[in-house]
């Protein structure tokens, strides 16, 4: 088991890192989780005040449903418990939460009825997986704010937070970064094409569902990406493991 939790940390780990390196993360703000592989109720989870391309798989703490730090040192960022330990007590399936401001992303959820149009082939990944979350309500500083961000999310694992950002779950690591990272990138070509002010082309509805179906049936792409991003760290920040 404890090699077990120990590539769990390793790969979170890497995940900060390469959101980092992606300009997916935002000064020493945003949080992702991971629930130990022995105990859905405890979660790792970097210091408040850590900046990511600082983490390393020793420094990440694990702390359980109530915020208590159980191992490690530092606190938990309020909206980082707030946030996360509600969604991982009611969605146990998504052992992995992402949750960053991604500057594309963002960039959608601050329009009137902010959507990611299937207009690319990127955004159809994503085709009926996106959860949106209407309504602001400043920082989540109490569990009624986590419920209803669980409420919003319902049974979807990518929820666009209106004025706000993004929350993406998974069931592993490497699978939740893929969705993040290419988000942002389907994010990023809306925008841009947006920018251009001709009208976007969007693809029908089958196609963009057969589309979906087929990316989501390849199992092993999200892995072979994630350790190919591994691979880089290995050469350029192989502290990461420590």
């Amino acid at each position: 088991m404890e090699k077990t939790l120990n590539k769990s940390r390793i790969d979170l780990a890497a995940a900060y890192r390469l959101a980092d390196m992606y300009k997916l993360s935002e000064g020493i703000c945003n949080h992702l989780t991971l629930t130990l592989p022995t105990d859905p109720d405890r979660f790792l989870v970097v210091s408040y005040g850590t900046h990511w391309s600082q983490v390393k798989a020793s420094n990440l703490m694990i702390v359980n449903n109530k915020g208590s730090v159980i191992e490690g040192d530092g606190i938990v960022e309020d909206t980082a418990f707030y946030i996360h330990a509600r969604v991982h007590a009611e969605r146990p399936d998504l052992k992995c939460l992402m949750h960053t401001h991604q500057p594309y992303t963002l960039s959608i959820a601050m329009t009137e009825n902010g959507r990611l149009i299937p207009a690319s082939q990127n955004s159809l990944r994503f085709y009926g997986r996106i959860a949106y979350d209407n309504e602001y309500n400043g920082l989540a500083l109490g569990s009624d704010e986590g419920d209803r961000i669980v409420k919003a999310l319902g049974k979807k694992n990518i929820l666009l937070m209106a004025n706000h950002g993004v929350l993406v779950g998974g069931e592993t690591v490497a699978k939740t970064f893929d969705d993040l990272y290419y988000l942002e990138r389907a994010a990023m070509a809306q925008v841009l094409a947006s920018s251009t002010g001709q009208r976007l082309k969007t693809v029908s509805e089958k196609i963009a569902s057969d589309t979906a179906n087929q990316i989501q049936s390849s199992n092993s792409f999200a892995l072979e990406h994630f350790e190919a991003m591994k691979r880089v760290l290995d050469k350029t920040q192989p502290e990461y493991k420590e």
